[in-house]
């Protein structure tokens, strides 16, 4: 063999080995936002089910869910935006809203019935659609999905979340906290 057919081998190997090195670093570890946004007051999305009182107003008070669009349908005032707000923002609006010819002064209070769920994939006993629990970190996640595979890369996860409207998929370590509307992927580990 040539020198020149040498030095294109060694170029070919040298090129298939940083692709392949380079597709297992797809994943970047977390960015700052993934922590802040975990100390950060619940914002609503689709998918959230909310007990809304109204005090005095029986007929007004009940449990409704922000839809597919984002807004939660409430008698009298409508459809009222709700994805991306926080509880207080809310009953401010939904207040707001109906003073506007309905209630002289309603005083509106809204809890989180029922948070969307988080969704656990890869390798877990059982992939799929779990319940959000206030508190909940991954490895709470992975237990409730049955564990850990026998492959499992046991030592972080790779984690999609949306934050500020934008989706963003980190690695974090298993001990990090989750958000409702979470996807979390558990790796198959190298050896």
């Amino acid at each position: 063999m040539s020198t020149a057919g040498m030095k294109t081998g060694l170029a070919i190997t040298v090129a298939a080995l940083s692709m392949l090195l380079g597709g297992c670093t797809s994943y970047q570890p977390a960015p700052k936002a993934f922590s802040e946004a975990t100390i950060q007051p619940y914002r609503l999305d689709s998918g959230d089910r909310l007990r809304i009182n109204v005090f005095e107003q029986a007929g007004l008070s009940g449990t409704y869910t922000v839809d597919q669009a984002g807004y939660v349908a409430f008698p009298l005032i409508g459809t009222v935006a709700s994805r991306g707000h926080t509880l207080p923002e809310l009953e401010g609006m939904i207040a707001a809203k109906l003073k506007q010819g309905y209630l002289r002064d309603p005083d509106v209070t809204i809890e989180v019935d029922r948070y969307r769920s988080v969704f656990i994939m890869g390798e877990v006993g059982q992939a799929g659609q779990y319940a959000y629990v206030p508190g909940m970190t991954i490895q709470n996640a992975i237990a409730v999905a049955g564990g850990f595979s026998p492959r499992a890369n046991q030592a972080s996860a790779d984690v999609t979340r949306k934050i500020n409207g934008r989706i963003i998929t980190g690695r974090v370590p298993i001990t990090d906290a989750v958000l409702a509307g979470d996807t979390i992927y558990i790796r198959e580990r190298l050896f």
